[in-house]
C-alpha cells in the first residue's frame, strides 16, 4: 500500500471518529479535537488491526 494510500485511511478513520463523537457530544466537536482524541486512544489498536 502506498504511503498516500496509508494517508487516506487514517485520514477516513479520524472523520468517522469526529462524526461519532460529535453525535455524542451533540455538536461538532472540530477536526483537531477529534484528531487528538483518535491519537490519543485509537490509533495504536487500529494500526494493530491493519497489520
Amino acid at each position: 500500500m502506498s504511503p498516500y494510500q496509508s494517508f487516506l485511511e487514517e485520514r477516513d478513520e479520524i472523520l468517522r471518529h469526529k462524526w461519532i463523537e460529535s453525535e455524542k457530544a451533540g455538536h461538532d466537536i472540530g477536526f483537531e479535537a477529534a484528531l487528538f482524541d483518535w491519537v490519543t486512544n485509537c490509533r495504536a489498536l487500529w494500526k494493530e488491526r491493519r497489520e
